[in-house]
C-alpha cells in the first residue's frame, strides 16, 4: 500500500456527501495502515466551514502547530497522514472557525475515548479481535424472529451490580456475572441502555458525544466485543439502545463542530430540543445520513450486534417544537425508511425496534409497502393502559375494564413488543411491585398476575432489570439493584415464579408462534367487568398446542368457575401464579378437568375450575390418547362427559 492510496477516492467522497456512504467509519476517524516496514496513521474529519484544522494531542503538548490537516475537497473533508503508529495517543481536532474562534473537538468517528470527565479521543485499532461466535451468527440467519420466543432483559450496566468498593463491573466481569444470570432466568436477549461515549452519567447514555466509541467507563472496545462474543456463545442476543435523533451540546462534541451547525438543523426552532436540552440531527443532510447509517453498520460489523432499539422515534417523525403538536418531519420519515431499508439489505435478520409513542401508521410495514420498515414497535399504549389499570384499586377495576381489552383491537396492526422499561420505574413512578395496590401479599400476587398476563398477551416481551425479584424501590441509577431482597421469602418466591414463567413461555408455541397474527388469539370472555375476570385462547399453528388463559384481577376467589372451551376431552392446569412455592395460597387445580357437553361463552364445551385471588392460570387440553383394540387397530378414547356424569364420578 502506498501513501497515495491512503487518500479517499472521489467516488467515496461523493457518496458521503450525498448520504450514501455507509462505511464512512472506514475513512473518517483515526486509522493505522502498514506499508512494508512503514506504519502510517491517517486522520480524517469533515468540517466544511472551518478556516483551518490541526491535530492536537498528548504527542505535541496539545499544540497543533505543524500538524495541519489538508483540505481535500470543497465540501470540507480534511486529512492528515503521519508516518508513525499513533496507537494509544490522545487527540482532538483543533478547529479554527471562519470568525477566528478556536475549538477543541473530539473525533466524531473515534473508536475509543478517555474516561469521563476527560474528553479526548484515543487512537485504537479494531483489527485484532478474533470472534468465536460463528455458530450463533449462522443460526441467527436461519431464524424467523416473528415466530420465535423473545424475552428481553433491559440492563443499565452501571447499576445492575457493582463491586464491593462501589466501582462499576467491567465488560469482562459483566460477561462472567450477567450472562449466567440471564441464562438462569430464561431471557433470550440482553438490551443495553446506550453504551456510546457520553459525558454525563445521569443521561444513562441517551445524550452521546462519541457515536462510534463504546464508553470507556467499563473497559475497552475489545472488552465489549468479548462480552458480546460470550453472549452469543451462550445463546443470548445483544440489542443496543440507539439515539439517532438528537445529541448533547457539550463543547467537545458535535454541536457547532466547526463553529457552525453542520450536524444539526440550521434554524433554531428545528435544531433545539427544548425538552431534553439537546440538538436535533439534521436528518435531511447527506453527510449526517452517511454518519448515522454508517454508525449502525459499524456496530453490526465490528461488534456483531443483533439489533437496535431506536429511542424517541416520535422525535424523528414529528418536529419536536411544532406549534400544532404533530407536524410531520419529512426529513425524519425519509431517513427512517432509508436507514431500515439499508440495514435490512445488509442483514435482513438484524432487528430494528422503534420506541414510538404515537399512532403513526405502518411503523413495522416494509418500506416497499409504504411503511417505515421497523421489525417491531414498542406497544406504549398497552403499557400505559395496563399500568393505569393495575394501579386502580381492585374494587374499582370494573370501571376501567376497557383498559385491558382495548389493546386487542389494534394488537395485530403492527408487530408489537410489550415493554416495561426503565422509563416506567424512575422519577417518582415507583417500581412495578410498588405500583400494585393493597397489602404486602396482594402486591406480590398482582405482580405475578401482571407478568403472567404480559407473557400470555400477543407480542414479544421486554422487562427492565430488577422486576424479576420484586425491586421495591424504584430504579436508583447510581446504586446497584437491591440484591439483599433475595434474602426475603416473597422476593425469592417471585424470582422462582419468573424462572418458571419464562420456561413455560418458551416451551409453549401458542404463546409466541402466531404473535403477529389475529389467528393466534381469541377471546373466550372479554366482557366480565363485574368480576374483572378475563379468559382467552392463545393459539399455535397446531390445534393441539392451543392454551386457555384465565386472569382474575380482583381479590375474590372462586372454588367453582365455569369457562367455555373449544374442544372436547380432558384439560389440565399446567401453570398457576397461586402455587405456594411462588408465594401464593395454593389454590390449584390438581386433578384432570373434564370438558362438559355444555356450550358456554360461545364455545362448544365448558369446564369447571377453581380460580384464586389475583390468579393467572394456563389450562391446556390433554392430547388424545390412543388405545389398542383387540384386533390391533387403534381407537381414540373420548373424554366428553355431561355435568351429571361428572358429579357421579
Amino acid at each position: 500500500m502506498t501513501v497515495n492510496t491512503l487518500f479517499p477516492t472521489d467516488y467515496q467522497l461523493h457518496l458521503f456527501h450525498e448520504g450514501n456512504f455507509f462505511q464512512s467509519h472506514q475513512l473518517f476517524g483515526a486509522h493505522i495502515f502498514k506499508n512494508s516496514d512503514q506504519v502510517y496513521t491517517r486522520f480524517c474529519v469533515w468540517a466544511p466551514n472551518a478556516h483551518q484544522v490541526r491535530l492536537a494531542g498528548d504527542f505535541n503538548n496539545w499544540n497543533g502547530e505543524g500538524y495541519e490537516l489538508q483540505r481535500v475537497n470543497n465540501e470540507g473533508v480534511w486529512i492528515l497522514i503521519l508516518k508513525q503508529d499513533m496507537t494509544g495517543s490522545l487527540y482532538k481536532y483543533e478547529i479554527f472557525s471562519q470568525t477566528g474562534e478556536r475549538l477543541l473537538k473530539a473525533d466524531p468517528f473515534a473508536f475509543y475515548s478517555e474516561i469521563r470527565p476527560m474528553t479526548a479521543s484515543i487512537v485504537y485499532s479494531l483489527n485484532n479481535y478474533k470472534w468465536q461466535d460463528n455458530h450463533w451468527m449462522n443460526r441467527r440467519g436461519k431464524k424467523n424472529f416473528l415466530s420465535e420466543p423473545a424475552i428481553i432483559y433491559e440492563v443499565h450496566i452501571g447499576s445492575w451490580k457493582k463491586k464491593a468498593n462501589n466501582e462499576y463491573l467491567t465488560y469482562q466481569e459483566l460477561a462472567s456475572e450477567l450472562i449466567p444470570y440471564v441464562i438462569e432466568h430464561g431471557f433470550t436477549h440482553i438490551e443495553l441502555l446506550p453504551i456510546v461515549e457520553h459525558p454525563l452519567d445521569d443521561s444513562w447514555g441517551y445524550q452521546g458525544t462519541g457515536y462510534f466509541s463504546v464508553t470507556s467507563r467499563y473497559g475497552t472496545p475489545d472488552d465489549f466485543r468479548h462480552f458480546v462474543d460470550q453472549c452469543h456463545q451462550h445463546g443470548i442476543g445483544v440489542i443496543l439502545d440507539w439515539v439517532p435523533g438528537h445529541f448533547c451540546k457539550d463543547a467537545h462534541g458535535l454541536y457547532r463542530f466547526d463553529g457552525t451547525h453542520i450536524y444539526s438543523y440550521k434554524h433554531e426552532c428545528d435544531r433545539e430540543n427544548l425538552v431534553w436540552g439537546t440538538a436535533n440531527f439534521d436528518l435531511g443532510k447527506g453527510e449526517v445520513q452517511s454518519f448515522l447509517i454508517s454508525n449502525a453498520r459499524y456496530w453490526m460489523e465490528y461488534f456483531h450486534i443483533d439489533g437496535f432499539r431506536m429511542d424517541a422515534v416520535a422525535n424523528i417523525i414529528y418536529w419536536p417544537n411544532a406549534s400544532n403538536g404533530k407536524s410531520e418531519n419529512p426529513f425524519g420519515i425519509n431517513f427512517l425508511k432509508k436507514l431500515n431499508q439499508e440495514i435490512h439489505e445488509y442483514d435482513p435478520h438484524l432487528l430494528m425496534i422503534g420506541e414510538d409513542s404515537t399512532d403513526f401508521p405502518q411503523v413495522t410495514a416494509p418500506v416497499h409497502y409504504g411503511g417505515l420498515g421497523f421489525d417491531y414497535k414498542w406497544n406504549m399504549g398497552w403499557m400505559n393502559d395496563m399500568l393505569e389499570y393495575m394501579e386502580t384499586p381492585p374494587y374499582s377495576r370494573k370501571q376501567a375494564h376497557s383498559k385491558v381489552t382495548f389493546s386487542l383491537l389494534y394488537a395485530f396492526s403492527e408487530n408489537f413488543m410489550l415493554p416495561f422499561s426503565h422509563d416506567e420505574v424512575v422519577h417518582g413512578k415507583k417500581s412495578l411491585l410498588d405500583k400494585m395496590p393493597g397489602e404486602y401479599w396482594e402486591k406480590f400476587a398482582q405482580l405475578r398476575l401482571l407478568l403472567g398476563y404480559m407473557f400470555a398477551h400477543p407480542g414479544k416481551k421486554l422487562l427492565f432489570m430488577g422486576f424479576e425479584f420484586g425491586q421495591f424501590a424504584e430504579w436508583k441509577d447510581k446504586e446497584q439493584l437491591d440484591w439483599h431482597l433475595m434474602d426475603y421469602d416473597m422476593h425469592r418466591s417471585l424470582n422462582d415464579y419468573v424462572k418458571v414463567l419464562t420456561k413455560v413461555y418458551k416451551r409453549s408455541k401458542a404463546l409466541y408462534e402466531l404473535d403477529h397474527l389475529q389467528e393466534g388469539f381469541q377471546w373466550i370472555d372479554a366482557n366480565n367487568s363485574h368480576q374483572s375476570i378475563f379468559s382467552f385462547i392463545r393459539k399455535g399453528k397446531k390445534e393441539e398446542d392451543h392454551l386457555i388463559i384465565i386472569c382474575n384481577f380482583t381479590a375474590a376467589r372462586y372454588p367453582e368457575y365455569k369457562v367455555g372451551v373449544p374442544l372436547p376431552g380432558e384439560y389440565r392446569e399446567i401453570f398457576t401464579s397461586d402455587q405456594k412455592e411462588y408465594g401464593g395460597t395454593g389454590m390449584v387445580n390438581k386433578k384432570t378437568i373434564f370438558a362438559l357437553e355444555e356450550p358456554f361463552h360461545g364455545q362448544t364445551h365448558s369446564i369447571d375450575i377453581s380460580i384464586p385471588a389475583f390468579g393467572f392460570q394456563i389450562i391446556r387440553p390433554v392430547k388424545k390418547r390412543k388405545e389398542r383394540k383387540g384386533n390391533g387397530k387403534e381407537k381414540v378414547r373420548s373424554h366428553v362427559i355431561s355435568r351429571r356424569e361428572r358429579k357421579q364420578t
